[in-house]
Formats: C-alpha cells, sequence, structure tokens
C-alpha cells in the first residue's frame, strides 16, 4: 500500500506519458531558438512582441475599451513588455499575474571603450550582475546592442549585433598563460581575475589612413565601425552593447534530457510564463498577465526594473477602462514571481540541504522564501498561497516540487517577489531548477521547463 502520510521529491519521468514526452521535446526545440535569439533583454522583448502578434494580441494604449478574450501587450522602452488576456470577470476580482526578468549576467561595454595597447585594440567593460570573472575569460562572445546616434534631425537608434550570424567574427577576454600564472594561481578565485582587466579584444590592423594618429588600429576599428553602422566615437556615449557568450542552446546528456544554454536565468521561467499565456485556448476567468522587466541582476531598480510605476499605471489604466478600483484589483491579486532557483548538485552536495532543495527533473519547484541569512530580502509566501497553488497544481497535473536557495546561512538570493508582495499582491515564487546558475553556460532539465509550462497554464486558469 501506498504512503500517503509521508512527501518526498520523485522524478517526474514515471509520470510521463510518451505523448507527453514527444510534446516536451518539441516545447524545448522552441525554448532552444529563443535562447539563442533573445540574449539581451532587448532582443527577448523584440521576439516576444512577434510572438505575441502571431497569436492574436496587440498593441494596447491607454483608453482602449476593455472586452473579454482581448489579448494585449505593452512595452517598457523596448527592454521590458507586458502581455495580457481579459478575463470574463475583467479587473473586479484581480489578476493572475506572473513576473520574471529578461536580463541575465554579462559583460557590458563602457561609455568610452576604445583604445589601444602594444599592437591590439581593446573594449573597456564593465560586468553586469552577479559572476564567478574568471569563468568569462577565454570564451567565445558575440557583441550585441543598440547604438543611439545624434543627427540633425534628432536621434537614431542603430542595432549592433556581431557574432550570431555564420562567418561573424567573435570577441574574447584573455587571460595568462599557465607558464606564467603563478602568481594569478596563488589568488582565490574572487581576486584572480580582476575586473579592470576584462577588456575584450576586438584587433590588431592598422589603418592604411593618411590620419595623423599614432592608434592606427584604434583607428581601423572605427572605420570598420562607421562604415558598417555610421557610428563614431562619440556615439558610445549614447550606446548598450554588451558583450554575451556565443554558445548555442544545445542539448545535454545521452539521453538529451538536458539544455545547456547561456541565459536560462531568467529565460528558462520567462519563456514558459509568455508562451502558457500566449497558448491559453479558453477566456479565462480572471484576467491572466505576465510581466516581464529587466535589471532583476542588479536590484530591479531604474525605469524598467520591477520597482517601476510601469506595472502599476498599466494596471491603473485597465481599472480605469473597466470601472474598477485600482487597490481592490490589486489586493485580489495572485503572483507567481516566475525566478530560477538552484537545483541540488551531486558535484557539490555540501553547500545543499537535500532534503529541501530543488532537484532535476522533479518538475517546476515553488520556493515559498528566498533571501539571506535569517530570510532577509524575502516576502516569504503565506501557508494559504502555497496551499492554493498545490492545489492548483495537483489537481492539473502539474509535476512540481519545493526548492529553496541552498543551506542556511551558505549564501542566498533574492527574486521579484518581495517588490510584488510590497503592493499588497499574494506573491509566491515559482520556477526551474537551474545548474551552473549565472556561469556563461548553464544547465537546465527539459522536465522541467515543460512543468513550469503546464505550471503557468494551470495558474492562468484558476479561479
Amino acid at each position: 500500500m501506498e504512503n500517503t502520510l509521508f512527501y518526498d521529491k520523485k522524478t517526474g519521468w514515471d509520470r510521463m506519458s510518451e505523448a507527453d514526452e514527444a510534446a516536451m521535446q518539441d516545447y524545448a526545440e522552441g525554448y532552444k531558438a529563443f535562447l539563442d535569439e533573445a540574449k539581451t533583454e532587448r532582443d527577448a522583448v523584440r521576439r516576444l512582441a512577434a510572438m505575441a502578434e502571431a497569436k492574436g494580441f496587440s498593441a494596447y494604449e491607454r483608453g482602449m475599451e476593455l472586452h473579454a478574450g482581448d489579448k494585449y501587450y505593452k512595452i517598457n522602452r523596448n527592454k521590458g513588455i507586458i502581455l495580457f488576456v481579459i478575463g470574463r470577470d475583467g479587473l473586479k476580482n484581480g489578476i493572475n499575474l506572473s513576473a520574471a526578468h529578461l536580463d541575465a549576467p554579462r559583460i557590458d561595454i563602457r561609455t568610452i571603450p576604445l583604445y589601444e595597447d602594444n599592437g591590439m585594440a581593446l573594449f573597456k567593460t564593465h560586468y553586469y550582475g552577479g559572476i564567478k570573472k574568471y569563468q568569462w575569460t577565454t570564451i567565445p562572445l558575440e557583441l550585441r546592442g543598440v547604438v543611439c546616434r545624434v543627427t540633425d534631425d534628432g536621434v537614431e537608434s542603430i542595432d549592433v549585433r556581431i557574432g550570431d550570424r555564420p562567418g561573424d567574427p567573435l570577441f574574447v577576454i584573455s587571460d595568462l598563460l599557465i607558464h606564467l600564472a603563478t602568481d594569478q594561481m596563488g589568488k582565490t578565485l574572487q581576486k584572480g581575475i580582476a575586473a579592470e582587466d576584462m577588456n575584450v579584444l576586438v584587433g590588431s590592423k592598422p589603418s592604411k589612413s593618411d590620419v595623423d594618429t599614432s592608434d592606427k588600429i584604434k583607428l581601423w576599428v572605427m572605420e570598420f565601425l562607421n562604415q558598417e553602422y555610421g557610428i563614431t566615437e562619440e556615439d558610445f556615449l549614447s550606446a548598450e552593447l554588451c558583450c554575451v557568450p556565443a554558445f548555442k542552446a544545445c542539448d545535454i546528456g545521452f539521453d538529451r534530457s538536458f539544455v545547456g544554454a547561456y541565459g536560462h536565468d531568467d529565460r528558462v521561467c520567462s519563456y514558459p510564463a509568455a508562451t502558457a499565456l500566449l497558448d491559453l485556448e479558453e477566456i479565462p476567468d480572471k484576467t491572466a498577465m505576465t510581466i516581464l522587466v529587466d535589471k532583476e541582476e542588479i536590484g530591479s531598480d531604474g525605469v524598467t526594473g520591477m520597482q517601476s510605476k510601469f506595472f502599476d499605471t498599466l494596471v491603473a489604466d485597465l481599472c480605469r477602462a473597466d470601472g474598477v478600483l485600482f487597490e481592490e484589483c490589486i489586493e485580489r491579486s495572485t503572483c507567481l514571481s516566475a525566478d530560477v532557483c538552484n537545483a541540488f548538485d551531486p558535484n557539490y552536495p555540501s553547500v545543499s540541504e537535500k532534503r529541501n532543495d530543488a532537484r532535476a527533473n522533479c518538475g517546476v519547484a515553488l520556493v515559498k522564501y528566498t533571501g539571506s541569512r535569517g530570510k532577509s530580502g524575502s516576502s516569504d509566501a503565506t501557508a494559504e498561497l502555497m496551499a492554493k497553488m498545490r492545489h492548483c497544481f495537483n489537481k492539473n497535473g502539474v509535476i512540481w516540487q519545493t526548492g529553496q536557495l541552498g543551506k542556511v546561512d551558505q549564501g542566498g538570493g533574492g527574486t521579484v517577489a518581495m517588490f510584488m508582495a510590497n503592493r499588497n499582491i499574494d506573491t509566491v515564487d515559482c520556477g526551474v531548477p537551474v545548474l551552473c546558475m549565472h556561469a556563461p553556460f548553464e544547465v537546465i532539465a527539459k522536465l522541467d521547463l515543460f512543468a513550469a509550462y503546464n505550471g503557468f497554464k494551470a495558474f492562468y486558469a484558476m479561479k
């Protein structure tokens, strides 16, 4: 007889039919294609807007009338997006909301980046988010972003994207050869690579121009950029450029059960949160929404972060159009903070707590609290909300588990959950377990990805 009194995390493979596995593999292929396209938040927003329009969504403008079943999206400064479907109840009973982030750790290019030194041209950089700096040396990098030129007619935005097309050059941050690294090898991992030394190699060919300058290699680079993009060095002052890993998303393992790629944190949650909404077949009772933001990796501040008023302004607009009090809608809403947690790694068991950390292939993880030390920086979801989500997932056959962020006092981290909870919205973290989080190449299980998709679909339909 099955023991119903004990609880244990169980592999989801025992609950997967052949049809489920085929659907999972197909879904993972779409996700991999998204990862290769959406390596920056701007790329992600552009791609998600196109996906939404293909599913019948249209851009929302203030003052539009609302009807049950209407599908809209709203973009915030090309770096965040909200997708929503108006439910049968409109806004009066609140929103079933998911919130994820589109940014990921990367190497940003500085405002005045280009210089020449000893026969090489390099870019000065500033790393973005929490990284192990040594992991970002000696790997192939792409250059992506936008340069805003100032012209006589105003401002012109130019997309820059080098490294993802066949035949494109790539870039690299060099590291010391082992033969000369005695001093470096004696340092801690934290200090082995200095941030000021993380300069990106971009060229070594001198210009043939007659321009009087000693920086002929730097001049060649600027000549190339001017010819390709029409920019001058001053245009770097109004640019957002970054280097991201040039790795393509790929299957990992003999059984192809994992996906390895750059940017799983947090696109492995933002993608299923968005696609589950786009794939809703019936009009939900409550309005369903996902907000995908920027800046989570550096504190969620700024005009495109979760602490901005973008979300509040849009919901207030919708409430006015529906004749509903904003505060009433907010207090009746529920949010899944769609962010990743760590997957238990048998190579590093000492930092995890086996009973409570999430495991690969056990499904999407509900994380009651994150934070560090004494739950600092965590909203700590209520018992009632945890039970509500248990009921929703169990009722709809979602493969799920619980998770946390390692042993107490080992470290920790945060999500956007507290910023949603601070708005008076019942909020709990819900996401996919990740191996090698914040590395240039992270790993997730396809089963957990597909479980997240099914979990968000069930949540959006929840009454």
